[in-house]
């Protein structure tokens, strides 16, 4: 996928315009949720998330995605990462 593809994406699938993420080396964040689906395309660097015991690398190009309420875990690599990240907010019913 390629950026204008994951911009595509995002917008069938009523996604928020993507905004660029940059995270540090050395940065880490424990175990948290979001209230919206997000849906992520790395452009530089690579992150590590954990969801369910399970650890997933994502380096550039790889696209990841996590639906509301997911809690997970993730970690800059060693270069640190950079994402467009896009939102769907979640109404409830």
């Amino acid at each position: 996928m390629n950026t204008q593809e994951f911009h595509d994406e995002l917008k069938a699938n009523r996604f928020d315009a993507a905004v660029l993420m940059d995270r540090p080396v050395g940065y880490a964040i424990g175990v948290h949720q979001h209230p919206f689906d997000a849906c992520a395309f790395v452009t530089a660097g690579d992150i590590t998330l954990v969801v369910g015991g399970v650890s997933s690398r994502y380096g550039v190009g790889d696209v990841f995605r996590l639906p509301a309420g997911t809690p997970h875990l993730e970690a800059a690599g060693p270069q640190g990462v950079s994402y467009l990240s896009g939102r769907r907010q979640i109404t409830p019913a």
